[in-house]
């Protein structure tokens, strides 16, 4: 009786199109090895009790703060951004939570760029809040 040949069991390769060879992407790529974009850059997350702020690690010896969003520490908050040399923040916030501490930062002088969470699920890289 013959055998039957398993399709799933071919030996043979598909050939593989020929063209410029693609760059495999390197996993596990740590954050100190990328480039930075924008140096003086800060990043905050806006929720209705707490703010948190993150700032490069090099520029204080608490680079991560929770502030309160009272308006006294919006302002503390915003002067330590200036001292720090902060000229750039990206905000991420639901609902009108942000409005304040926008207005508070512009006026400093500090280019706000108000992030929507929804628009970071397409980015590369891990994220934690």
């Amino acid at each position: 009786m013959p055998t039957k040949q398993n399709p799933k069991n071919n030996s043979r390769k598909p050939e593989r199109a020929k063209g410029p060879a693609r760059k495999k992407r390197q996993k596990g790529m740590c954050l100190e090895d990328r480039p930075v974009l924008e140096p003086n850059a800060a990043g905050i997350d806006i929720g209705a009790r707490e703010i948190f702020v993150a700032i490069p690690p090099n520029r204080d010896g608490h680079p991560v703060r929770v502030c309160a969003t009272f308006t006294e520490d919006l302002q503390q908050l915003a002067d330590w951004l200036v001292a720090c040399g902060i000229t750039t923040v990206a905000m991420e916030s639901t609902g009108v939570y942000w409005i304040p501490l926008y207005d508070i930062l512009e006026a400093q002088g500090i280019k706000v760029c108000l992030v929507n969470a929804r628009h970071m699920k397409n980015v590369p890289g891990r994220r934690t809040d």
